[in-house]
């Protein structure tokens, strides 16, 4: 989701009492990072000015726990996590510069937390090593993923007549839609080969990966599948989503990239409340928040540079501000439409790690109990910039009408 960024420091103060309710305190959220002669505060947000929802926490190992959510937190978060990694990097290899370059080319208890953020900032005035000195064993020691054997020619037809019935299901579930020409997906398919190929990942195949365009003129997510890596990637569905706006104190531009969807940083759900602007910003009660864990982002503000931010995927309010899903308006999240985030929770698109970790015999509460256990399954979420200049037919602008229902400080929520 997005992020909340660094303020100045005051002076030491007692800590908060835990809170009962659904918002959290500006002392609940921030951290202290020693420096000469002045403080600073790196401060943890998605949600700071306008999406507050309560939420269930799931991870026990999760980075944010204790940083950005009050100690009336569920039990499964981990007490002992309380900052924020300032160097982090996407999980799968460096596929920040890749994604870049490919751009040149053509989430058993449930917390009350007000902000549960998506992406934290660390403060700029804040030393890297300070920051990083506290960084969790879960996000120093990433598990690796779960990688699909080849398969054989009889296996990878089959696996590609499970992926065109997934594209009839993405056609029938998901509401909010994109036409996407032969060509274009064509276009978009080579440029996820190149990221991923920038990222080590070029042979990757046997499993979906998402992939999201966060250049303002497209704002687009897609879903790709291909069987062997001898195939072209094949389009299952695409639709709109709302990237990272700068420009704005606490906007972040959504990271480009390659992004491990890993068991390491646990998702969790949203548990629908409203905050004091009438905004669900996680989206209505149930649905998952896809959590990436900390991620370098670029500050949308000020000087810019980098700071560290927690990186989710997730719904949005479904009445206010999904409407607008199409133009950059997060604080640096991926926004989703809801029926998009139900597809990809229940048909496990994005949770082969996570099926391990049951296959293991480990009891996730976050995974759905209807859901669709698949054989091709991914892990992957693609994040590049096309850099268009002009606007697709097939990518539309919101209409009018979307702005109607947005409530003063609506811009500012995640």
């Amino acid at each position: 989701m997005a992020f909340r960024a660094m303020r100045a420091a005051r002076p030491a103060r007692a800590p908060a009492r835990p809170m009962v309710n659904d918002r959290m305190m500006l002392s609940d959220l921030t951290r202290r990072v020693a420096r000469p002669r002045r403080r600073t505060l790196a401060v943890a947000a998605c949600m700071w000015l306008a999406a507050v929802p309560s939420l269930s926490v799931v991870a026990p190992s999760t980075a944010w726990a204790a940083s950005d959510t009050p100690s009336s937190t569920a039990a499964g978060s981990s007490p002992g996590a309380s900052a924020a990694p300032a160097a982090s990097r996407p999980h799968a290899a460096s596929g920040a510069s890749g994604a870049s370059a490919a751009s040149a080319a053509t989430p058993a208890s449930s917390a009350s937390s007000a902000s549960a953020a998506s992406a934290a900032s660390a403060a700029s005035g804040a030393t890297p090593a300070s920051a990083a000195s506290e960084t969790p064993a879960s996000e120093a020691a990433p598990t690796p993923p779960r990688r699909h054997p080849p398969l054989s020619a009889h296996e990878a037809e089959s696996a590609t007549a499970r992926a065109l019935d997934m594209r009839k299901r993405f056609a029938q579930e998901v509401t909010r839609r994109l036409n996407v020409p032969a060509n274009e997906q064509r276009a978009y398919g080579e440029r996820l080969q190149r990221a991923l190929a920038a990222a080590d990942l070029a042979d990757l195949a046997g499993e979906y990966v998402v992939m999201v365009d966060r250049a303002p003129n497209v704002q687009a997510l897609f879903i790709y599948f291909r069987a062997t890596p001898a195939n072209a990637w094949l389009l299952i569905g695409a639709a709109p989503v709302a990237t990272g706006l700068p420009g704005q104190y606490d906007h972040f531009l959504t990271p480009l990239g390659v992004f491990h969807h890993s068991p390491d940083h646990m998702d969790f759900r949203a548990e629908g409340t409203t905050n004091e602007n009438g905004i669900r910003g996680y989206g209505h009660r149930d649905m998952r928040i896809f959590d990436f864990g900390w991620v370098d982002g670029e500050r949308g503000w000020g000087k810019g540079g980098k700071s560290a931010m927690r990186f989710q995927m997730h719904a949005t309010d479904p009445d206010r501000l999904e409407p607008l899903l199409g133009i950059r308006h997060s604080k640096g999240c991926v926004r989703i439409p809801a029926s998009l985030n139900t597809f990809l929770d229940r048909h496990g698109i994005l949770d082969d790690d996570y099926q391990a970790r049951v296959e293991a015999g480990k009891s996730l509460w976050v995974l759905r109990g209807d859901r669709e256990i698949s054989p091709i399954a991914g892990r992957y979420l693609v994040v590049i910039d096309s850099a268009r200049k002009t606007r697709p037919a097939w990518s539309p602008l919101p209409g009018r009408g979307a702005w109607s229902k947005l409530p003063k400080g609506g811009d500012t929520a995640d």
